[in-house]
This record gives structure tokens, sequence and C-alpha cells, in this order.
């Protein structure tokens, strides 16, 4: 199997051992799932599958970030408390990817089962010389990690520009450096707030997952992703700072999925322009949605329209009354999966064997992978 590894630039191989260990970020868990974040998840899905076919065993643990300011903002908007919220939420989340038919991922973690993690996790970094406290909080020292931005491979602009968008703070004045992250800081009065040694208040974003990861699945990942928006800052810092506490390497292959858009934009939550899973769940048939996800590359960026939902209704009862055929196309779309998880080539391919009349004979095999 040959797949993009981000920090590489590059389609290399990919040869994990028998067990492969896996990280995706997971949900703030805050409203419902849109078409976005299942575009995310299935990728990975359909390659925990794909490496599940190939004989391997996946540990694939996927956090949820129930400690964070988007959830505590909503939450305040409501008027209810923010693990309340997030159950909601995180429910929901799950009754659309069981519905979607993606696979059990061994854990699920939540931000705020791991505050014990975290405040030893800071500790290590501390005591390591890669952090200092000011002001209450505790930021992450970049200039002392000389490796910072290797996996985002952008320029110190670009990193300055993206941390401003993303909620960085490139202006607080307790820190050293712009791009230095935080890794606890105190909580306003309506926010959770733990003691520590430093000082009450709760996590930074980024040290959730750094901890998590460490505790669920050891040292060092075979694979981590996410969308692509976590590239920087969310995974350049993670990557700092777990190599920065433990002095291993982090992750051995950084995959990232694509952005969806609506209307020329990215489907995001602060915009609205969103098309929820549950909602395109009460008109069309599951698998016809994982196929409208998965005619598009991973690693492209695509836009909804309304021709795709009965584009790909129509492939699925097409595929579902074809007769039974020969093997060769089982092995092609495997083919095409190995080769950076290429599921538009292994679509058209059974597209193509369905318009010559042919159909599925190892059904279990093949769609299994897919669908």
């Amino acid at each position: 199997m040959r797949l993009y590894d981000t920090a590489r630039r590059a389609v290399v191989p990919f040869e994990p051992g028998e067990q492969v260990l896996m990280y995706t970020c997971g949900i703030t868990p805050y409203d419902a799932t849109h078409l976005g974040h299942a575009a995310t998840f299935i990728a990975y899905d359909v390659l925990q599958r794909r490496l599940i076919d190939k004989g391997h065993t996946v540990k694939c643990v996927r956090n949820v970030t129930d400690v964070d300011d988007p959830l505590f903002a909503k939450a305040r908007e409501l008027g209810v408390h923010y693990l309340d919220l997030a159950a909601g939420e995180e429910a929901r989340f799950e009754r659309d990817l069981e519905a979607l038919n993606a696979l059990p991922v061994a854990s699920t973690p939540r931000a705020s089962s791991a505050i014990a993690d975290i405040r030893g996790f800071i500790g290590m970094v501390l005591e390591r010389g890669f952090a200092y406290e000011a002001g209450g909080a505790v930021y992450f020292d970049v200039e002392r990690f000389p490796s910072f931005g290797s996996v985002s491979n952008y320029t110190h602009e670009q990193m300055i520009e993206f941390a401003r968008e993303r909620g960085g703070n490139v202006d607080d004045p307790n820190k050293r450096h712009p791009l230095d992250f935080v890794l606890w800081h105190p909580s306003l009065p309506d926010e959770p707030s733990w003691d520590t040694m430093w000082g009450p208040g709760r996590p930074g974003w980024h040290i959730e997952c750094s901890a998590l990861a460490l505790r669920e699945l050891g040292t060092t990942i075979d694979l981590h992703g996410g969308g692509s928006d976590l590239i920087f800052p969310h995974h350049e810092c993670e990557r700092a700072q777990s190599e920065a506490a433990t002095g291993e390497p982090f992750v051995k292959h950084w995959m990232h999925v694509a952005m969806v858009f609506m209307d020329g934009h990215k489907m995001s939550k602060s915009r609205g322009n969103l098309v929820f899973v549950d909602a395109l769940r009460k008109q069309w048939d599951p698998r016809a949605i994982r196929l409208g996800i998965i005619e598009h590359h991973y690693r492209r960026e695509w836009e909804w329209d309304d021709t795709l939902m009965p584009r790909n209704e129509a492939r699925l009862q097409a595929w579902l009354a074809a007769p039974k055929w020969d093997d060769g196309v089982v092995g092609d779309v495997r083919a095409a999966l190995d080769e950076d998880l290429d599921t538009p080539a292994a679509l058209a391919l059974i597209d193509e064997a369905v318009a010559a009349g042919q159909g599925v004979h190892d059904a279990a095999a093949l769609l299994g992978v897919l669908l």
C-alpha cells in the first residue's frame, strides 16, 4: 500500500506491522454531523477496512474534544451544561456513522477524561525545558524545538496567518514568540476549571490529543490524521509537544482529508453552509451517501451539488441489480485502493463492469471494503 504523507509531501509506501496504530482527530460535539465530517471519517474507515482486508488488525482511536472554546460558546448560547450538550451531539454523531456503516473504532476517549494525563504530560514538557509559565498559563516554546513546521512545511508567514485564523492568539502579550501555543490556561468564570501546580484552569486544545494518543496508543503511532484544516496549527503543535515530552518520534505517517465545499466555501458550522448527514439519511440509502463521498479522492477538495445523491442512488441500485462475474475486477479494485486510497478509480472499475453486464462475484470482499 502507498499513501500520501503530508510531512514528506509525497506518496510513499505505508508498511505497518501486523497491528496498525491509528489516531484520528474526532469532533468537537456541539452540532450535528455534516458531510465534511463524514467525508473525513469515511476515508479513514475505507483505509481501516482495506488494512483488515489485507490481514492487519487495526487499533483506531478517535477522540472527542469536549473541552474546547466552541463547545463552551454553544452551551453558553443554549443555556445548558457543556457536557450535556456534548453527550447529545456525540450520540447523534455515532448514530450517523453507524448508519453509514463505519466500523467501530477501538476507543473514543473524551478530553474531559484525561485531565490527570494532561497535567502529567505538561509536567514532562516543562521538565524537559520545552515550555514556560507566564500570566497563569503554560506555553510551549517553539524556538526550543527547531523542527517546528516540518509537518505542514508552511513558511513562517503562513504559520502566523493560520494561527491567527484558527485561534492561535498570536498577539498574546504573555508569549515569547507569536507561534508559542497554550498547554494550560486560566478558565473563564463559566468554564470548567481544574487545579494544578501552575494555577487553576483548563488545557489547551492541542495538548488533549497528545495526552490521549500517548495514553491509548503509546509513544509512536503508525498513522495520524484528520481534516486538512488540522495540519496547522493542531497537528504541527501535537507533534512538537509529543516529541518534546517523550523524546521519541510521534507519528510515522500523516494523512489528511481535503475539505468539502458548498456555495464556494468550506462547509463549516460558523458559516452555516452545511449538509447534515441525518437529514440526508431521511431521503437516501446510507450506502448511496457513502458512495457520494468516496466517488471523490480523499485528498481533493470537492463541492456539494444537488446531483450527488440521485447519481449515487442510481449507481447503488445498478450495482445491486448486476449479475455475477469473474474475480478479475476484485483484484483491480484492491490495487486501486492500495495506490493512495484511490476510491474514484475503484468505483469506476465497478461501474465499467456493471455497464458491461457483469456483476459482483465476491461481493463480501469487494463491497465490504467500500460500503
